[in-house]
């Protein structure tokens, strides 16, 4: 069985020591959505940009979305056909619709408010600059998602740490059901 991993970062995109671009430099089998402006998390062009890729790969699917990113897996979701998903890792989810949301997110609004197609696990901190506990934990249940807090994470972001993360990849190897990480690994020389 194939599974590809497909990232979805969030708002600028993800840079070179954050943990979404280090997977894809580890696995094999990892795509990045393409956005045609990370500066403006626009719902319908982002949605669109999700569309764009999932469409092109045949067999299953694991989706990791990161902050804005993981807003627009849960956009997409209920907009498009999502049988090909196995599941998705949504991690940091932004609070678009919260009062002080940064100016740049609010064209991602509204936060979607129902139970998505495919198992989720959505991870989350007490001390994210862009959601609040309670604000992530209402997006889990609304979404129908795992929930998982991580103390003291921030925004899962490079500047809080998260380069390389372990437990990302066991997060999504239990998504797919199998040990997809091994066996796609890149073989370094």
């Amino acid at each position: 069985m194939t599974i590809t991993i497909v990232n979805v970062p969030g708002y600028t995109n993800a840079g070179p020591a954050h943990w979404q671009t280090l997977l894809e430099e580890k696995l094999a089998n990892v795509k990045r959505v393409q956005q045609q402006d990370w500066l403006s998390p626009d719902r319908e062009l982002w949605i669109q940009g999700i569309e764009n890729t999932v469409s092109k790969i045949d067999g299953d699917i694991i989706l990791v979305g990161h902050s804005c990113g993981a807003v627009a897996i849960a956009q997409w979701a209920l907009a498009c056909d999502s049988h090909k998903v196995k599941g998705a890792l949504l991690v940091a989810p932004a609070d678009i619709d919260r009062e002080s949301a940064i100016a740049p997110i609010h064209v991602q609004r509204p936060l979607p408010e129902h139970t998505l197609p495919f198992t989720t696990k959505l991870i989350y901190s007490d001390n994210d600059e862009h959601s609040s506990v309670l604000r992530s934990e209402k997006m889990g249940k609304d979404w129908g998602s795992e929930l998982i807090l991580v103390k003291g994470a921030s925004h899962f972001h490079t500047d809080a740490g998260f380069g390389e993360w372990p437990e990302a990849e066991k997060w999504i190897e239990q998504l797919a059901g199998m040990r997809c990480l091994t066996l796609y690994t890149r073989h370094l020389e």
